[in-house]
This record gives structure tokens, C-alpha cells and sequence, in this order.
């Protein structure tokens, strides 16, 4: 394989997209390996599915788009971001607070740390912010 995979796609910021990134990202993981009937498909799609709601939702119509990066660097490390033009970065809540939402960054961040991976949050230059997670490449070898 390559040393270096990169794919990206831009969608509206829409509820409807959130379902067009999984899929996106998915079928390209497919593509570079990784079967999609495998735990950590379905722990990127969670990931993704949370970044990508959090991105239409928490940016209050101020991002009319948001982008998603994905990378793989010598198949050992997968990258994946989104990036939207909210300056406002997503905050941490407090576990006894009592709400139907807002939990999406714990569940980011906790399926990340589970799979040995990290979460970033940077600003963009444009004004904007990327969150990201990288996290151990691991695709089943065959038998």
C-alpha cells in the first residue's frame, strides 16, 4: 500500500450529510482495507456520525459547509477531521449535568481513547476550527 492516503469531500451543513459523511468515509476505509463488517468500521462510523452531527448542529448556521480529511500514513496511522468556519470550540460538560444532547464529544472522546488513539481540536486560518482523532491503523489480516 501507499505510504500516504489522503480523500476529503465537503458537504452542507445539513442533517441530511451527517448520513453522506459516514458513508463517505466508510467506502473509502473499504477501499484502503478495512473490511466494513469489522468493530472498528462500526467505531469509526460512531465517530464520524458525532463529528459530523456536532458539525451541522453546533455551528448555528454560521458554517454552510463543513469538510471532512481522512489520512493514512504508512498504514499505521488513520487521521480523520472535520473542519467548519465556527470559531466556537466544542466545550467539555460537566457529567452530572442532565440533557438529551451535548455528549457527543464524551463519546469521541472516549471511543478514541478506547482504540488507542487521541482527539485534537485546532483552529483553522481561516477562522475557523478542526476537530480530529488519530488512531492505530488495524487492518485483519488474512488466515
Amino acid at each position: 500500500m501507499a505510504d500516504h492516503l489522503e480523500a476529503s469531500v465537503t458537504l452542507p451543513s445539513d442533517p441530511a450529510s451527517v448520513s453522506a459523511a459516514r458513508s463517505y468515509v466508510v467506502g473509502t476505509l473499504v477501499e484502503w482495507g478495512l473490511p466494513s463488517d469489522t468493530e472498528a468500521a462500526d467505531t469509526v462510523r460512531l465517530i464520524v456520525s458525532e463529528l459530523a452531527t456536532n458539525a451541522v448542529q453546533h455551528t448555528f448556521g454560521q458554517s454552510p459547509t463543513f469538510t471532512v480529511d481522512i489520512a493514512l500514513d504508512r498504514d499505521e496511522q488513520l487521521r480523520i477531521g472535520v473542519t467548519d468556519s465556527h470559531p466556537r470550540f466544542p466545550k467539555r460538560l460537566p457529567a452530572a449535568v442532565q440533557q438529551d444532547n451535548g455528549r457527543g464529544m464524551v463519546i469521541i472522546r472516549w471511543l478514541t481513547a478506547e482504540c488507542g488513539g487521541r482527539l485534537r481540536i485546532r483552529p483553522t486560518r481561516e477562522g475557523g476550527k478542526t476537530v480530529s482523532i488519530e488512531l492505530p491503523w488495524a487492518v485483519p489480516t488474512p488466515s
